[in-house]
């Protein structure tokens, strides 16, 4: 939650990293710096709260006090694990020589320059839970390189391989990158109330966000889109009666 000089209590959708922070959403009635706890700088005001109300489509009136934030829970440990059946002895390079900073920008270089290409990430998680040590995290042979494609999953990785010796997975995908670049471009022109979008490599998708998610919104989504292809993200979650 933010004022400042330009407006009054408004939720934040995204903040600027500076300080004091910058940020913008929709306005919220009712609200009383008073009565919470909260920083102050520069003639601005901010704290973070877990908020109920009435949404009337462009604003929040409260109908209860703020309370302490909620934290959302964290990412699944998971999010960025391999689809690919880990193999025999486990993940490691099958050529440390090509385990390097070097060729993985190089295996990048040869994925993307693929019509067929459809993102990449890499993964850290087969080195089990906690945090991952400087040395670990800095050090090519110690991770998965993640490329997804539309099709030739054969041709794509042999390509791949050509310039890339570490732990390899090449999978599948309903989307090239481009194309969901080009769905994205699409639901922001199209669809009103998008407060904010982002291709989503690792699920093949595009993410939006909105204030509020309906059914009628997701079926929308689906029907100009796909089943699947766009996912709704909301700000506000409706409270059960």
């Amino acid at each position: 939650m933010l004022e400042n000089e330009r407006h009054g209590p408004q939720f934040c959708l995204s903040v600027a990293d500076s300080l004091p922070p910058q940020c913008g959403g929709a306005d919220i009635v009712g609200w009383n710096w008073k009565a919470v706890r909260h920083e102050s700088r520069d003639g601005v005001k901010w704290g973070e709260y877990t908020v109920v109300g009435t949404w009337d489509g462009a604003r929040l009136t409260l109908t209860e006090p703020p309370k302490a934030p909620r934290r959302p829970d964290p990412d699944d440990e998971d999010s960025f694990a391999s689809p690919c059946p880990t193999p025999a002895g486990g993940w490691k390079p099958v050529d440390p020589a090509q385990a390097t900073e070097k060729s993985l920008q190089a295996a990048m270089r040869v994925a993307r320059k693929s019509p067929q290409y459809a993102g990449a990430w890499v993964d850290q998680s087969y080195l089990g839970p906690g945090p991952i040590r400087e040395f670990e995290g800095n050090d090519p042979a110690k991770l998965v390189l993640n490329v997804r494609f539309t099709g030739d999953l054969d041709g794509h990785e042999r390509r791949v391989r050509e310039v890339w010796g570490g732990a390899l997975c090449v999978s599948p995908a309903k989307h090239t990158e481009a194309e969901l670049r080009g769905i994205q471009m699409k639901v922001q022109k199209e669809i009103p109330g998008i407060q904010g979008s982002s291709v989503d490599t690792i699920k093949n998708r595009v993410s939006v966000t909105v204030f509020v998610v309906t059914d009628e919104l997701r079926n929308d989504l689906d029907s100009r889109y796909g089943p699947g292809t766009v996912r709704a993200w909301g700000v506000l979650e409706p409270v059960a009666d």
